[in-house]
Order: C-alpha cells, then structure tokens, then sequence
C-alpha cells in the first residue's frame, strides 16, 4: 500500500509541479515513464494479498445483512459452504495465473523492462491464499467456530 501510495504521489508531483517547473524555467524536463509501471504492479499485488486477507477476516465476499439473522447452525452450513466456493475459486486462480505467467515470462514491461512474470505471479500468490485461508475458515465452520453477527458485537 505504502509503495502504491508514494508512487501515485511521485507521478502526481513530477506530472503537474516538475512538467510545469521545467516548461516555465525553460529547463530540461524530468522523464516519468516509470510510475504507471510501478503502480501497476503495486495494485496487482495489493488487490491479491487484499482480497485474500478479507477472507480471512469474513470481510470480504460475504453479506452479513443477510447472514446475521440466520440462526447459527444454518451460519455455519453457509460459512462452510462458502468457504468450500472459495477454496475452489482461489485454487482455479492460483492455476490459471501460473499459466498466464508461464506465458508472459518471456515479455518485460516496456519502460522498466521488469518480466511480466513478476506481475502475474501475483494471482497465483493471492490464489494460493485464499485457497489457504478458505480451508482456514471451513476448518472454523465444521469445528462450530463462527465469527459473531455485527448484532452480538
């Protein structure tokens, strides 16, 4: 997050105060060609690992509008249930984006000519956390261990 965040500042800054330093100074300018790169391959890392970590907390890919006001047997059939569509999901991701990358580990990004294989290897890494964190939770709904509703909060 911290390197999404300084990058998006950085193109920000050079884009609009260095671009105008340099055209009203008359002095070379500074080349960014970098920053859309960098971001890019932060973003992709951070929705993986995110979406994985929501997971884990019961935040993401869930509605507790819903799922609250069921009793809790039927909570944790749906939690398990659930957690079973996201093993599935995250193991299809984790396979599919090794293939992707074994595909593009022969291409570099054109400006920072990094291997592309380092961006897509950020599905299989999310992929393989969420399949771990799914089993982590269905491991919690079969042992009877349900998060508490927002009501019981």
């Amino acid at each position: 997050m911290l390197v999404a965040m300084a990058d998006m500042l950085a193109g920000v800054f050079l884009r609009y105060v260095v671009t105008w330093v340099s055209a009203t100074f008359d002095l070379p300018s500074i080349r960014f060609f970098w920053v859309e790169e960098i971001g890019e391959y932060a973003l992709a890392w951070l929705t993986f690992i995110g979406a994985a970590i929501g997971i884990r907390r019961g935040t993401h890919f869930a509605v507790h509008l819903v799922t609250d006001r069921l009793p809790p047997r039927l909570r944790r059939a749906i939690i398990a249930g659930h957690s079973v569509l996201l093993v599935g999901f995250g193991g299809l991701l984790a396979i599919y984006g090794w293939e992707v990358s074994e595909l593009n580990s022969q291409s570099y990004s054109p400006a920072l000519d990094l291997n592309l294989r380092w961006l897509y290897l950020s599905a299989v890494v999310g992929g393989f956390l969420i399949v771990v964190y799914s089993l982590a939770a269905l491991a919690d709904a079969l042992r009877g261990e349900i998060p508490p509703t927002v009501h019981e909060t």
